[in-house]
């Protein structure tokens, strides 16, 4: 019922009662005396009502349809401010709260944009999960972990069955924060822990990546032991030779030759210790090419004659051969020779008969520079690894022939601070290909 039906009823009720009243209380009144009287003050209620009514109902419906507003989340609604008597100050009041109410919300969803952007800026994983066991928020990081790709909200029945997952899930259920906790998730090596928000309210995963810490540790352990394995033994001829001649009557000619030893592994410490301090400045960063347009034909012919002793003892030809267009790269001159002096000296100690050639020929947006040779070549299960430092294929032969095992993950660092990219192209018996690639 209306605000209008209700007045103009009660409006009739009291001038009905009004009436009964002066009929109860005059005993010498008539029904008819009292009903144009009463007729008359029914149709001024009537009036009055329907006035009043009339001012007040419209106020009232917008006052309303504001509240009602506000509750559906609509902050943009306010009451108007011309109603008539206290109604205008509970309209001012109503303004007052919605403008209070929509401050509010704008300030939280702020809040959650913030707080959403920094989740997703985390490195660390994380994702809740509430009471029904339904994850409710996840950044990307914590999908990249989880291998999850599904929008949120999902049970967490879809997680990774992981043991040391699902048991600290568990504790923060109960109400316990867990310490971390290191565990294999797939391919990856994760540290997590656990901990419960509000009462009733779900928990809180957190997520760590430690694959690359993990292998980097790894990396750090091999750095170390192929040291230590590469300058011992050298450190050990050195020593027992060295103990030898302090003998006196070891022969002169014994004494050259073991001389002659000691120089020669002396020279292959040398070597690592400088191939070593070359691989450090390259992996520490503060190595950049100075680039500029150099003669290939130059520094090729050079690095082809400061070998050209060791492949004639070798008896093997030593070439040259740079193609039509690739004359001239854009490259750091000292980096382009130490690539081509490194694949020269891998060829070389590799190839028993037929050739190493230093060739480049144009691609396209730039020039592939490298080394060819007819030597035993390289199985498909080695051709991933042979730019690891240390990393041999035949170590023992390597070795005797005084490589260091530096040489080709030396050109990779030199290449890729180039922005170019090195291929190998190898086949067991018949000669391996180093090509490097100086984009133009």
């Amino acid at each position: 019922m209306t605000l209008r039906a209700r007045l103009q009823l009660h409006s009739l009720a009291v001038v009905a009662l009004t009436v009964v009243v002066v009929l109860a209380l005059d005993e010498g009144a008539s029904v008819r005396g009292v009903f144009l009287p009463g007729l008359a003050a029914a149709i001024a209620a009537l009036a009055l009502s329907t006035i009043v009514a009339g001012r007040l109902t419209p106020s009232i419906i917008e006052m309303t349809e504001v509240t009602q507003g506000l509750a559906g989340g609509d902050m943009s609604a306010r009451p108007p401010l011309n109603a008539p008597g206290e109604l205008n100050d509970l309209a001012s009041a109503l303004g007052r709260l919605a403008e209070h109410l929509a401050s509010r919300v704008t300030a939280l969803r702020h809040e959650e944009v913030l707080l959403g952007n920094l989740v997703e800026a985390l490195d660390e994983g994380v994702l809740t999960v509430d009471g029904g066991r339904r994850v409710t928020r996840m950044n990307s990081a914590a999908r990249t972990l989880l291998g999850i790709s599904q929008r949120v909200p999902f049970s967490a029945d879809l997680l990774p069955r992981s043991r040391a997952l699902l048991r600290a899930m568990d504790s923060a259920f109960a109400g316990a924060a867990t310490d971390p906790v290191e565990t294999e998730i797939g391919d990856r090596t994760v540290s997590l822990i656990a901990r419960p928000l509000l009462p009733g309210k779900g928990i809180l995963v957190a997520l760590f990546d430690l694959t690359r810490v993990r292998r980097l540790e790894t990396v750090r352990r091999d750095f170390v032991a192929n040291v230590s394995h590469e300058l011992k033994t050298p450190l050990t001829v050195i020593a027992g030779f060295a103990e030898t001649l302090a003998d006196e009557n070891v022969p002169a000619e014994m004494r050259r030759q073991f001389a002659s030893t000691i120089h020669s592994n002396t020279e292959r410490m040398r070597r690592i210790v400088d191939d070593l301090l070359d691989l450090s400045r390259l992996e520490s960063g503060n190595w950049a090419p100075r680039k500029s347009d150099i003669d290939l034909q130059e520094v090729a012919a050079e690095v082809a004659a400061s070998y050209a002793g060791v492949a004639e003892a070798r008896g093997l030809d030593l070439e040259v051969t740079i193609g039509s267009g690739s004359e001239q790269i854009l490259a750091d001159r000292t980096a382009v020779r130490q690539i081509l002096s490194n694949l020269v000296d891998n060829g070389l100690r590799h190839t028993e008969r037929g050739s190493v050639v230093i060739f480049a020929k144009s691609g396209v947006n730039g020039t592939w520079v490298g080394v060819r040779d007819t030597g035993a070549g390289i199985a498909a299960a080695h051709r991933t690894r042979i730019f690891e430092r240390f990393y041999r294929v035949d170590s023992g032969r390597a070795r005797d022939e005084g490589g260091t095992g530096l040489g080709l993950a030396i050109v990779k660092h030199l290449i890729d601070a180039h922005g170019g990219r090195v291929s190998v192209e190898s086949e067991p018996g018949h000669g391996t290909t180093i090509s490097t690639f100086f984009p133009s």
